[in-house]
């Protein structure tokens, strides 16, 4: 019987072993971020956790940037799906609902997983720079689009591209235009209403990832709800009138 080309063949044993052995370097690399924090991670720490040299482990990780990059990514996917989830799983059907799920999903990660959430969002690492549109980039914008489909899902485009918001200058107008169009990025007044809200969203989140809401104690969630909702309503608000 010749063979189907249409039939992806399958890896070798070589590459199963090469990606089995990165999974569990990753994973070492995270329990040691759990453990001791982002800035402690060090190749050498890594290697001894798992009894190998250094040596070996720079036949799956050349460097230090290239293990970081890889978490780095590995971390915005894993809070993506967790955000997804959420979605996937909200009380109700409309996009408002699945906005707050989102939203709480979002805290819900940061605050069970705060040393993975500050290697991403934390102070840098030192002579650490993410590759321009690589995969820490292209990890980070699944997330975005989840939000910014729930943020706008029901509006028109004359409607995203009327919202009301305060005058863009050029300077702002001509960056948005050397990016992608895509969804809500394609009108100045949304993207402006969609980083407005992150920064808002997120801004709260890191102040109880850092404890500096501590003082609120067990009303901490409810302190972000409430924000969420009354978030939700002002853009919604700014793009109906």
């Amino acid at each position: 019987m010749p063979p189907d080309d249409d039939v992806t063949a399958p890896s070798s044993l070589r590459q199963r072993r090469q990606a089995a052995a990165t999974q569990e370097i990753v994973a070492a690399a995270e329990r040691r971020i759990d453990e001791r924090g982002p800035a402690a991670l060090s190749l050498r720490a890594v290697a001894r956790s798992l009894g190998m040299t250094v040596q070996a482990l720079y036949h799956y990780f050349p460097n230090r940037n290239a293990l970081v990059t890889a978490l780095i990514s590995k971390t915005y996917t894993d809070l993506a799906g967790a955000v997804q989830t959420g979605v996937d799983t909200a009380t109700g059907d409309s996009h408002a609902a699945r906005f707050m799920a989102a939203a709480e999903s979002y805290r819900r990660w940061a605050i069970t997983h705060p040393e993975r959430f500050q290697l991403i969002y934390g102070t840098p690492l030192r002579d650490y720079a993410a590759p321009a549109e690589g995969p820490t980039t292209r990890a980070l914008r699944q997330m975005s689009v989840i939000f910014q489909r729930e943020l706008f899902g029901g509006f028109t485009e004359a409607q995203l591209a009327a919202a009301d918001t305060a005058a863009l200058s050029a300077g702002f107008r001509a960056h948005l235009a050397t990016m992608p169009a895509a969804g809500s990025e394609a009108f100045p007044s949304a993207t402006s209403l969609l980083m407005s809200a992150w920064g808002h969203m997120h801004g709260l989140v890191v102040l109880e990832v850092f404890g500096h809401t501590a003082f609120l104690g067990e009303h901490q969630a409810e302190i972000f709800r409430m924000s969420m909702r009354n978030l939700l309503e002002d853009v919604h608000r700014r793009i109906t009138l």
